[in-house]
């Protein structure tokens, strides 16, 4: 367990005393009560500080060479993994996270820095033929200006590069605003990030980055309704999202929203059964169900019903529970005691309303943190809260269905758009899924993690807008016209 840390905000790369003394004390989930850090609850004038750097840096930042700044992504990257144990230490211990996954998250991060740094220079304009003679049209890119980032508490860091890397690529200089519940692997990072740059392996210029944390109703808000941002890119809820995009709204300001899920998941019946049971457990269970474009609900076609429930039941109930370091642990604590109640109140409201569970359902007294069994449900309506609500929990509500046509509508039939998935063999099967999945994802006989080259991109109440990938870094240019008249 990591020592005490103690952070201000991060601005002119450095660690700086908050314009408010109010503090957030920052817990370990595993071991309610216990205290591991404490930051700034964050106020306006924390937030003008930040984008007050952030505007001042920018022009300057643009007139430096892509090549240049994707050397500044890699500077960055390398310190990640100089202080790679460190980070992921800090990072199980301020989230409960299972400790390989806090590994693949701190690596993916130095991976996500390196890949953006590898577009330097892939992106180009177009030259467009005029209808008039000697006339030239260029479009160019240019870099959107400031941009704020939003990030979530489930994915602090590796959310943080998906912030950071694109922006500072396209040009943009980027204030990040940190989830108050884990802050600490971020703020660490950024404090190695300031002894890089006073050792001289980060050519990173003031006012670049600004990395501030606080709670959404005071720092949060006054980052997203102030003129400056060309962009707001937030991940994290639906109904904070409506209230950002609301605010950018007064200002005519950029989103990009990556929100909630509700991930069906298709199962034919020619579908290899086990690996499909091995895939969906692990979608639910990773993190405790935490995560949003991971499986939430389930159908299965109705010859291959009994068989399939029955293996994730027993399959759910074998699950592993601990501590993030605890050999072989599948999950573990939820992150707050709050949110165990919230997915505790879903499972009740199911159950009052005739639904069964047929595994779990409870708290887990015995198991470290607020930890929350493993749950299977049965028999829940389809316009049930459970089976239309984002849970963000280890529940997954199950139902039967007799053909792909029946499967289709059951799954569409949702206001998030997020991601999907389905089991089978049949080619024909999914093709159609490809066209007929009304999400931003689909994945076929895997579970749902997305690739850093691809494009992550919600549909309906899901967001607006998308990251990763050669798409991801155009959310951070306006496009520009010049006409030239020879």
């Amino acid at each position: 367990m990591p020592s005490k840390v103690d952070f201000g905000q991060w601005i002119g790369n450095k660690n700086v005393p908050s314009l408010d003394s109010a503090t957030i004390d920052v817990e370990n989930p595993s071991e309610p009560g216990s205290v591991i850090g404490t930051v700034p609850a964050g106020c306006k004038a924390d937030a003008d500080a930040a984008l007050d750097a952030a505007k001042k840096a920018q022009p300057e930042w643009a007139k430096v060479p892509s090549a240049e700044r994707a050397k500044v992504l890699k500077q960055i990257a390398q310190v990640v993994r100089d202080n790679r144990e460190e980070l992921i230490e800090l990072l199980y211990s301020e989230q409960a996270k299972e400790k390989g996954l806090a590994t693949a998250e701190v690596d993916f991060t130095s991976i996500y820095l390196d890949y953006y740094a590898g577009l330097a220079h892939s992106y180009m304009g177009e030259i467009i033929q005029s209808d008039n003679r000697g006339e030239n049209i260029y479009l160019h890119y240019a870099p959107i200006g400031v941009s704020v980032g939003i990030c979530p508490w489930n994915f602090p860091l590796f959310v943080w590069a998906r912030k950071v890397a694109p922006a500072l690529l396209a040009g943009c200089t980027v204030v990040v605003k940190s989830s108050e519940v884990t802050p600490l692997t971020t703020f660490r990072l950024m404090e190695h990030v300031t002894k890089a740059i006073d050792a001289g392996k980060v050519d990173l210029p003031s006012g670049v980055i600004s990395v501030v944390t606080g709670y959404g109703n005071t720092i949060g808000a006054a980052l997203v309704e102030s003129p400056v941002p060309g962009i707001i890119s937030m991940t994290g809820s639906v109904a904070t999202g409506q209230r950002i995009m609301a605010a950018a709204a007064k200002n005519m300001t950029k989103v990009s929203l990556e929100l909630g899920g509700k991930a069906p998941v298709i199962v034919m019946d020619d579908a290899d059964i086990d690996k499909t049971v091995d895939a969906i457990v692990a979608s639910r269970v990773i993190f405790s169900g935490q995560v949003c474009n991971c499986a939430e609900r389930l159908y299965i076609q109705s010859k291959v019903y009994d068989e399939v429930v029955d293996k994730l039941v027993a399959k759910m109930k074998s699950t592993k529970v601990g501590l993030p370091t605890d050999e072989g642990v599948a999950y573990c604590s939820q992150i707050t005691k709050e949110h165990r109640e919230k997915i505790s109140g879903m499972v009740e409201r199911a159950v009052e309303a005739g639904a069964k569970v047929l595994c779990g359902g409870k708290f887990m007294d015995d198991g470290p943190g607020y930890c929350y069994e493993p749950t299977i449900i049965a028999g829940a309506a389809q316009d049930s809260e459970i089976m239309q609500k984002e849970v963000f929990g280890p529940v997954l509500p199950v139902a039967k269905f007799e053909t792909f046509d029946e499967a289709l509508a059951l799954a569409n039939d949702c206001e998030y758009g997020l991601t999907s998935s389905l089991y089978t063999n049949d080619y024909r099967l999914i093709e159609r899924a490809r066209t007929e999945l009304l999400f931003g994802e689909t994945y076929i006989n895997r579970s749902h993690f997305e690739a850093i080259q691809g494009f992550h991109a919600g549909w309906r109440k899901s967001g607006v807008g998308g990251a990763d990938g050669q798409h991801g870094l155009m959310e951070y240019f306006n496009t520009k016209v010049i006409y030239v008249q020879q």
